[in-house]
């Protein structure tokens, strides 16, 4: 039986750990070869370790095992011309570009008084900039490929307004412009463009010293455990969990890209445990 995305070529970014890896994976799962991005470095206001090189290789042996082709570049979604060269080579190598998932994002916390100017740009252009810099990149192979689907990646922060976070919310509010811009000026061209818009999902991006330390300030830095955080985290949901695992999004991200939703275009899709109706 073929895979719902078989012979498909995908493109993620962010794809060295985390849910970069998890869609990475549930697409080649069900047929598709990869290019995988990611910068794999650290950025300086991001108060956690970021992905590495061996992150990447990684996910790289784990699509191999699948029996999957896959590319992987280092480059900077910040970076027009690096990002735009990693795909043109990685299409170049695979043959073409039909799914398109602009997951690379960061993380980083403050009142809108107390936030530096460094960590208010740092998430612009990683989580804004960078996804415009991704749809911008993949617009000519997916119009000479005569379609695609490219899903982008916001949060339930892009459909509410949560404090601490607000170069966060304004980043993902902006994805859901920019996600809807596109529809409208891409339909034509049989590219369909959708966001998703996960809870708290179980990654390195949460579970980390600094985040806990957000949702736990009251504690001491010891006593800060992931069992001991999570009903915190589940306060937020609505079904009791206190958040969503990787593979949770990667469904999304599959249906999406599948021609399962082959006329879904524009839609902000919520894998949120019920967040948003708070």
């Amino acid at each position: 039986m073929a895979g719902r995305v078989e012979g498909k070529v995908a493109l993620v970014t962010g794809a060295a750990r985390g849910q970069g890896r998890s869609h990475a994976l549930r697409l080649a799962q069900e047929g598709a070869d990869i290019i995988a991005v990611d910068l794999a470095g650290q950025i300086d206001s991001v108060p956690y370790a970021m992905s590495t090189p061996a992150d990447l290789d990684e996910t790289v042996r784990q699509v191999e095992a699948l029996d999957r082709r896959i590319v992987a570049k280092q480059a900077d979604v910040r970076d027009f011309a690096a990002l735009s060269t990693a795909v043109d080579e990685g299409v170049a190598e695979l043959g073409g570009l039909d799914i398109v998932s602009a997951n690379a994002g960061i993380f980083s916390f403050g009142t809108l008084d107390a936030l530096t100017d460094e960590e208010w740009n740092d998430m612009i252009a990683v989580n804004l900039t960078g996804v415009w810099h991704t749809v911008k990149s993949v617009i000519p192979h997916l119009r000479a490929n005569g379609g695609g689907s490219v899903i982008l990646t916001s949060s339930t922060a892009g459909l509410l307004a949560i404090e601490n976070i607000g170069h966060y919310v304004s980043a993902k509010h902006g994805v859901v412009g920019l996600m809807k811009t596109a529809a409208l000026e891409l339909a034509r061209d049989g590219i369909r463009v959708n966001s998703v818009h996960p809870t708290s999902v179980d990654t390195d991006m949460i579970q980390n010293a600094a985040t806990y330390a957000l949702f736990a300030p009251d504690l001491p830095p010891d006593e800060r455990t992931k069992d001991v955080l999570a009903p915190r985290f589940q306060a937020m949901n609505v079904l009791p969990v206190p958040w969503v695992e990787p593979v949770d999004i990667s469904n999304a991200v599959l249906w999406l890209a599948s021609d399962e939703a082959r006329y879904v275009t524009g839609l902000e899709l919520k894998v949120d445990a019920g967040q948003t109706l708070k």
